[in-house]
């Protein structure tokens, strides 16, 4: 009796550490990169800028976002 509880234990953790060996969780797919995180490039001096770190203004043409409030100034498109 106590080797069957032995391995039905052993298949039970067996099971739950397969995922974790293979780095997934077993909550679902991995999860998207942050859209903040993209790099947007600045229509003034053409560099790019984090998201999440730009200057963004908003335009007839949709949101725009700049490396700083200079450029965003500077900008008249």
């Amino acid at each position: 009796m106590r080797v069957a509880a032995l391995a039905l234990w052993l298949v039970v953790a067996i099971i739950l550490l397969i995922p974790v060996v293979r780095g997934r969780s077993m909550t679902g797919p991995p999860r998207r990169r942050v859209s903040s995180d993209e790099l947007v490039k600045d229509p003034v001096c053409q560099t790019y800028v984090v998201r999440s770190r730009a200057v963004s203004r908003q335009t007839a043409a949709g949101p725009r976002y700049f490396c700083s409030a200079d450029c965003a100034s500077r900008f008249s498109g």
